[in-house]
């Protein structure tokens, strides 16, 4: 990685990994990380924004409450839940503000679960976001005891990178042109 431009190298090496070892990122490392979310653009610091962290059978709870958010097969959601040794579910907590809409605080959450992504790979964690229909379903909202005017987000699933997975993953290129526009 280059010195002289670290965060760009982190970011054009990023990328996600639907599949992990079983270790995990300890509480103090998550700490650590989420400390650095001081500096997640965020309007009037309002850090509108919580994470819940879901280790060993707590995951079983993200998995039955998709399930009957869903109205099928329990033991299905609950293997998708339990592929990763840690689930982050990325929560959106509105404050109240006269200046700051929700989308504004919605994007905030949504800057956490993306910087946490890059700098968890930058750690050596291989993660992935999820989300889908169902997760700002009642039932899985319950599940996680997640309240209004609360709401979920999505998920990152973490674990230890597979030695599969550890080469620089090719990219498909972007035309920035397309992209980057002027008036």
């Amino acid at each position: 990685m280059s010195d002289e431009r670290p965060v760009f190298e982190a970011l054009r090496r990023r990328r996600s990994h639907s599949k992990v070892t079983d270790e995990a990122p300890s509480r103090a490392e998550l700490e650590e990380l989420l400390g650095a979310m001081s500096s997640v653009a965020d309007h009037s610091e309002l850090r509108p924004w919580r994470i819940i962290e879901l280790r060993g059978d707590a995951r079983r709870k993200l998995g039955a409450g998709l399930a009957k958010a869903a109205g099928e097969d329990e033991d299905k959601y609950v293997a998708k839940a339990m592929r990763a040794p840690l689930v982050l579910a990325v929560v959106v907590s509105p404050r109240e503000s006269g200046k700051v809409p929700l989308w504004e605080q919605e994007a905030v959450a949504s800057g956490v679960a993306h910087y946490l992504g890059l700098l968890l790979h930058e750690a050596g964690w291989g993660s992935i976001w999820r989300t889908g229909l169902l997760t700002r379903s009642k039932a899985v909202r319950k599940a996680l005891g997640v309240k209004k005017p609360e709401y979920l987000l999505g998920w990152l699933y973490v674990g230890g990178i597979p030695e599969r997975d550890r080469k620089e993953k090719p990219r498909k290129p972007l035309d920035a042109k397309k992209h980057l526009g002027s008036l």
